[in-house]
């Protein structure tokens, strides 16, 4: 095992606001300065001015970094309204109570940043009963802890408040290439949302299972060939998982490759890198573990939010021309003019596109990775880049585009519809984890 791993557990700051204005949060318990001074219970208000940051309510202050740690971390805590869900369909405000240390830190323009300091197991408690419902079956939320756990030290170990803007692109004539990581947050180690993973407070906990896995599973991680696995995991990934080079860099990870979501026996893994096939796989898909339509099983692992979202195996949308070329222009400030046409140009071998041309009526452009993709034709993000395109109206000047696709998220990793069918069959979490990481093993790094 790396000896930079952590062999005792780790303090993980998570970032709540970014670039805030303004505000306005309530202590519920007492919290104590780096100055020793004390900020009892009650309502306070932050802004900055000129990078100092001035802080009003049952005691006021006014320093270049606010500092608060609880008095008593068991029963103390801190509450705020953060966004969740940001820049996706079911966006939305909540109040939320939080654990552990506050601290604000200006970001510059007269704005700052919010963020949590807390042990690593209780913001992991946290992430489960925000990632699912709490009532989920005791195997899924421990295999879930145990990829939560690899996926967050993986990325802290790689953290540098050096760290770029998180997008990474390759532009050249006529492509435009761009994915997103982790290192977006230059001031912390994860965020609090979908982009890193969800982390909404103590109030989602609210299930003896959830404490029961992470204190079963605590400190172990996923290894492969000695080393921490950047365990990454999606909603649905519509019947094979896909590889890591489709979302992020050209790198190949032996872990994270296209898994049929299914036992190894029913199929061989189909190759739906061709429109043809994907096509075919569309209309008449293998009866894999997330083609779950079990009103039980997904109002066990659904959170209220999910279960908004009610055609994840398999959906459709369509978009005029005039739309798609509007998202274009206001997505990515491309102006190719009306769109005429959407290319496949390479697909994973789960069907989700790597790169897609738009053609337009002063040209055309290539656009990647997954993500990008979704992004460009969407008000907020299509649910997958596994999509086959049909056209309405003329083929030459389509009245609009029909997208017809299949799964929810990037689709690299473990699969958290799949793995919670496998759970409620009585599949073990060592098993299921095996089954969407193959080749690799579980350590624990501490007690």
């Amino acid at each position: 095992m790396n000896p930079d791993l952590p062999k005792n557990e780790p303090i993980i700051s998570v970032g709540l606001l970014q670039d805030a204005e303004a505000a306005t949060f309530r202590l519920a318990g007492g919290f104590v300065d780096r100055s020793g001074q004390s900020f009892p219970e009650g309502e306070y208000r932050v802004d900055s001015h000129e990078g100092v940051l001035r802080c009003t309510g049952p005691r006021s202050t006014e320093s270049s970094e606010l500092v608060l740690e609880p008095n008593d971390d068991n029963a103390t805590r801190f509450s705020l309204e953060t966004t969740i869900g940001i820049d996706f369909h079911w966006q939305q405000k909540e109040r939320q109570a939080f654990s552990g240390g506050l601290r604000f830190k200006p970001s510059g323009d007269e704005r700052f940043t919010i963020i949590n300091d807390v042990p690593l197991e209780a913001y992991l408690t946290s992430v489960i009963c925000s990632e699912m419902d709490a009532s989920s079956p005791l195997e899924l939320i421990k295999a879930h802890s145990v990829v939560s756990r690899s996926w967050l030290l993986a990325q802290r170990k790689s953290f540098t408040p050096e760290s770029d803007e998180g997008a990474y692109s390759k532009e050249s004539d006529g492509e435009h290439i761009r994915w997103y990581d982790h290192e977006a947050h230059r001031d912390f180690a994860v965020c609090a949302d979908d982009h890193c993973q969800r982390y909404h407070g103590v109030g989602r906990i609210k299930s003896s299972n959830a404490l029961q896995a992470v204190a079963e599973t605590r400190g172990q991680v996923l290894t492969y060939s000695g080393k921490l696995c950047d365990a990454r995991y999606g909603k649905c990934c519509g019947g094979v998982t896909e590889a890591f080079s489709v979302a992020w860099a050209d790198d190949e990870v032996p872990y994270l490759v296209p898994v049929l979501d299914g036992p190894s026996e029913w199929a061989p893994l189909p190759d739906l890198a061709h429109d043809d096939a994907l096509r075919e796989y569309l209309l008449e898909p293998l009866d894999v573990y997330c083609n779950c339509t079990d009103e039980q099983i997904l109002a066990a692992v659904l959170t209220p939010h999910d279960r908004e979202t009610r055609d994840f195996f398999r959906w459709k949308i369509q978009l005029s021309a005039a739309e798609t070329s509007d998202l274009l222009r206001k997505k990515l400030g491309v102006d190719l003019g009306r769109v005429l046409a959407l290319e496949p140009v390479e697909r994973g071998l789960s069907g989700r596109l790597k790169r897609m041309r738009w053609v337009g009526e002063r040209g055309s452009l290539v656009i990647g990775k997954e993500l990008e993709i979704r992004r460009a034709l969407s008000r907020s993000h299509l649910y997958s880049s596994a999509f086959v395109v049909d056209v309405d109206g003329p083929t030459d000047c389509p009245d609009a585009f029909v997208l017809s696709g299949a799964g929810w998220g990037h689709g690299v990793g473990l699969c958290q519809i799949g793995a919670a069918v496998m759970a409620w069959q009585g599949t073990r979490y060592v098993e299921i984890l095996s089954h969407y990481y193959p080749g690799t093993l579980m350590e624990r790094l501490y007690e």
